[in-house]
């Protein structure tokens, strides 16, 4: 027996934490949720811009959106994507999809037109019958002129950002205003669904077999693929997730930065209303003052948020100065979060409320974490998540590395995706016949379990044969008080093929006293990193930007470095 199959970690879990019986989580969300939609029906569900949305309202909205959908010939087991940001429309068109027993797909708004396109033909390839919530001007710019490439798109709803808020539009893009392309129905969300449709309950019967949602990765290796998680899946996460917190039911208040397109966003959303717990909608996470005013005006117990949005507030001195004492955990993931940096958000907010934990969509997504109330480690993103088997393997080989070495992170249990949609061969290559989910990620484990990533796979560096954790370098670097944020490329080296140099971005900390002589300051660091790294880990290349490139949920984009340095 492998020293992984112990499950030696379970040591590190919080007293009294124990595993969920399977009985637990052969359940449905809609069946998770609709206790706490009765119960709470006047209480707070959703704070967005000033308007409060109850449990209830939330309820009858969602209904009606089921209702519509079972109206327009929807079916067990056709889509519905949501691209949208975070307003009160996407959680009433996600809840109201499940209850009429349809898959949701979150759909970027971000993305090109071209983009909306291949992500619902990946989805209508398998002759479901296809939904699109929208935003007006969305529909305007980017989806009118291609709906009718998209064959399976029967219906889009419309919505506005204003749409809930006083004086804000009720009726968006009404049907006959706007043409729509040939054969697809166009809603508006608040006149021909909320206003029209019947808020009594459907009745679909679900399973937890059944698919509840299909998340587009990020395309790291190709185009983007669905990830398939079931009911049961996400029934496993949630209630994890909220036994491994601790969390009681009305006792919080949760403000997330998360899209809610992205798994992320997504499961701390589906956590929170099972909880019944407000949430804070955060449409725009770059205005760190409107966040500010936000967990004030909410008493706001809980954050949850990518490390660069914990970097952005930590650079604002309204966050600085305030009252966080009734601020409890602060949670952080999709990306590592510097030791460093770690320690001076808790000079600010308190010691001990960094969390850190990881995830990826295809494991639903948690599924390492760090103890709520026992010893955690800043920089490590925690042990291995309850039902969760995990091993390092040499990423080569498949063999499992020894406790202390560099491996990749392998993941099984019932967090794991049923696949990628409509993508066997990348299934296979992505879940191993033992069940074992494949993440790209490189970590660590210690002797308690607690895991260090150091790097994707596929951002290692190969200097001169010497492979390169970007992530070990970036927080070594990150110690220097000029470095707000950094991310470190490998960039082709012309006199050695096959072998990279070592290139860092930097943006500095704005609190740095810079005095605008950047080829002193790219010395200055350059010599830090050599005092403190190996000679193959030192950059040889380093560039200062003024704003460092993130992707939609807010992680460093190295992808736009790359482009930047082919």
């Amino acid at each position: 027996m492998g020293v992984y199959e112990k499950r030696f970690w379970k040591k590190s879990w919080d007293e009294g934490m124990r595993d969920l019986e399977p009985s637990e989580f052969e359940t449905t969300y809609v069946d998770m949720v609709r206790p706490v939609f009765e119960k709470r029906a006047d209480r707070t569900a959703l704070g967005y811009l000033g308007v409060d949305i109850t449990f209830g309202e939330l309820n009858r909205y969602s209904n009606r959106f089921a209702n519509m959908l079972l109206d327009k010939g929807f079916r067990k087991g056709d889509i519905v994507g949501i691209n949208l940001p975070n307003i009160p429309e996407y959680l009433i068109s996600m809840i109201g999809t499940l209850k009429a027993g349809c898959i949701v797909s979150g759909v970027s708004p971000l993305l090109t037109g071209a983009q909306v396109r291949y992500q619902m033909n990946d989805l209508g390839s398998g002759e479901k019958r296809l939904g699109l919530v929208t935003l007006n001007a969305s529909f305007e710019e980017r989806i009118a002129g291609i709906a009718h490439e998209i064959p399976e798109l029967a219906v889009v709803i419309t919505a506005d950002v204003a749409g809930f808020l006083p004086g804000g539009t009720s009726g968006g893009i009404a049907s006959g205003k706007v043409k729509p392309a040939a054969g697809k129905a166009v809603l508006s969300f608040y006149r021909d669904v909320l206003d029209k449709y019947s808020s009594d309950s459907p009745d679909v019967k679900v399973t937890p077999d059944d698919l509840e949602f299909i998340q587009y990765t990020g395309g790291t290796t190709g185009p983007p693929k669905g990830a398939m998680l079931t009911n049961r899946n996400a029934a496993h996460n949630v209630k994890s997730l909220v036994r491994w917190l601790g969390w009681e039911e009305g006792e919080g208040v949760i403000l997330s930065g998360f899209p809610l397109f992205h798994i992320a966003g997504l499961t701390i959303s589906l956590a929170t209303l099972y909880t019944g717990w407000p949430q804070v909608l955060i449409p725009n996470p770059r205005d760190t003052d409107h966040i500010c005013r936000e967990m004030v005006k909410y008493r706001v117990t809980n954050l949850v948020n990518v490390p660069s949005l914990y970097q952005m507030l930590m650079a604002n001195p309204t966050f600085r100065e305030m009252d966080h004492s009734r601020l409890g955990t602060c949670i952080s993931a999709a990306s590592p979060f510097p030791k460093e940096s770690q320690e001076e958000c808790e000079r600010i907010i308190g010691k001990g409320k960094i969390l850190e934990l990881y995830g990826m969509t295809e494991t639903s997504p948690v599924s390492v974490m760090n103890p709520m109330k026992g010893k955690r480690k800043l920089g490590s993103i925690g042990v291995p998540f309850l039902n969760t088997e995990a091993k390092l393997v040499d990423p080569q080989t498949g063999e499992e590395v020894p406790l202390g070495e560099p491996g990749e992170i392998c993941i099984r249990g019932p967090l794991v995706m049923k696949g990628y949609y409509n993508r066997p061969e990348e299934t296979a290559r992505a879940i191993d016949e033992d069940g074992y989910m494949h993440t790209g990620d490189v970590a660590v484990m210690d002797e308690d379990g607690f895991m260090r990533i150091v790097d994707r796979t596929k951002d290692m560096i190969n200097v001169g044969g010497y492979k390169v954790f970007s992530s070990k370098v970036e927080e070594t670097i990150a110690e220097h008080p000029a470095v707000g944020m950094i991310a470190l490329v490998g960039v082709d080296n012309p006199k050695r093929p096959g072998s990279e140099i070592v290139k860092a971005f930097i943006q500095l900390d704005p609190r740095y006293d810079y005095d605008g002589n950047e080829e002193a300051l790219r010395e200055e660091i350059i010599r830090f990193a050599k005092e403190k790294c190996a000679p193959y880990e030192v950059p040889k290349m380093l560039e200062v930007v003024g704003e460092m490139p993130l992707t939609a949920v807010g992680k460093i984009d190295k992808k736009v470095l790359r482009v930047r340095n082919p």
